[in-house]
């Protein structure tokens, strides 16, 4: 797709969605249980019946910080309409910091967890894990973590993979909804054909999209299956320049953060202007402080404000590139 062509198609969908309201805006209206004065409008979630908020709490956010932050952090969250945990046993001790900071408010959020291996012994193993650490008897999602490659599907929903684990957990209430991860589109078309998942977490952002036309078919996909649609990388820009990564602020970051304020809002709200249910920020505190303020106020991008992003994203190199699987 030709650059005009895409900004042409951009623009024109934000410009649709929001004259239409109908994507965004109602879907805030429509959410129940809300806790009184929240601002972060919630999604519905696919066809599962759950309302999201619009920002999610990643787990890295309490990696490596001490328990009393990690409580604070987590009930300032909760107070701000977070009702969105995404973590993952792969992230430290994020899990030991999450399970006694989220006790309080457990049935208040929606808890999604995330495992890595392909076979079924492997996935028991680390879901009742998981179980232990975060103090809670069930995980309300749980993900195939970041399917990468064709080999990493095929492990995984195969024989002895891990999606037996996966069936037999949802069977016995440990958990209530499937999902995945991923980072190649062709990995993630697959998963989505070979499986009735419930949900999709993959990387929507607008250099990835613009530059290496990656994820509207995920995007497309999910739409078609009715899949509750989560994003990824939304305030990522590209990948590190080796001097830069070692003196900047943002350590827990593995690629390089766009810029606080203006060009992170810019980039999350365009991510947040496309058909997804939520994103998830990056795990530095300050990024995922200024998600919670732009939730807070969101508007879907306009026409200028899309052409303004997209001509920041021109010459940056993504983060990922579709036939890398």
């Amino acid at each position: 797709m030709k650059r005009r062509d895409f900004l042409k198609k951009g623009t024109a969908a934000a410009a649709g969605l929001a004259a239409s309201q109908s994507l965004l805006q109602p879907l805030a209206a429509r959410e129940t249980g809300a806790p009184a004065g929240r601002t972060i409008p919630r999604r519905p979630l696919g066809k599962t019946g759950e309302h999201l908020s619009i920002i999610a709490m990643g787990g890295i956010v309490v990696m490596d910080v001490a328990q009393p932050f990690a409580n604070n952090i987590v009930a300032e969250a909760v107070d701000r309409g977070v009702n969105y945990i995404d973590i993952a046993p792969s992230y430290g001790n994020a899990e030991e910091r999450m399970g006694p900071a989220l006790k309080p408010y457990r049935d208040r959020v929606f808890l999604a967890c995330k495992e890595q291996a392909r076979d079924k012994a492997g996935a028991q193993k680390e879901l009742d894990e998981s179980l232990r650490q975060l103090q809670t008897d069930h995980v309300d999602l749980y993900q195939l973590h970041a399917l990468s490659k064709m080999d990493d599907v095929h492990k995984a929903l195969g024989p002895g993979g891990a999606i037996e684990a996966f069936v037999e957990a949802k069977k016995a209430g440990k958990v209530r909804f499937l999902g995945f991860s991923a980072h190649s589109v062709e990995a993630a078309l697959v998963a989505m054909d070979q499986f009735d998942f419930d949900t999709v977490l993959f990387p929507i952002n607008f250099v990835m999209y613009s530059q290496a036309n990656f994820g509207p078919q995920i995007i497309q996909r999910a739409r078609e299956k009715q899949m509750g649609m989560m994003a990824i990388k939304a305030m990522a820009k590209t990948v590190w320049p080796a001097s830069e990564k070692k003196n900047h602020p943002a350590a827990k970051c593995w690629y390089a953060p766009t810029q606080l304020p203006r060009q992170a809002e810019l980039a999350l709200r365009w991510t947040l202007s496309q058909p997804v249910t939520a994103a998830i920020p990056p795990g530095e505190i300050d990024y995922f402080r200024h998600a919670m303020d732009v939730a807070e106020r969101f508007t879907p991008v306009n026409e200028d404000e899309t052409k303004t992003l997209m001509a920041q994203a021109k010459g940056l190199e993504p983060l990922f590139h579709l036939g890398s699987a």
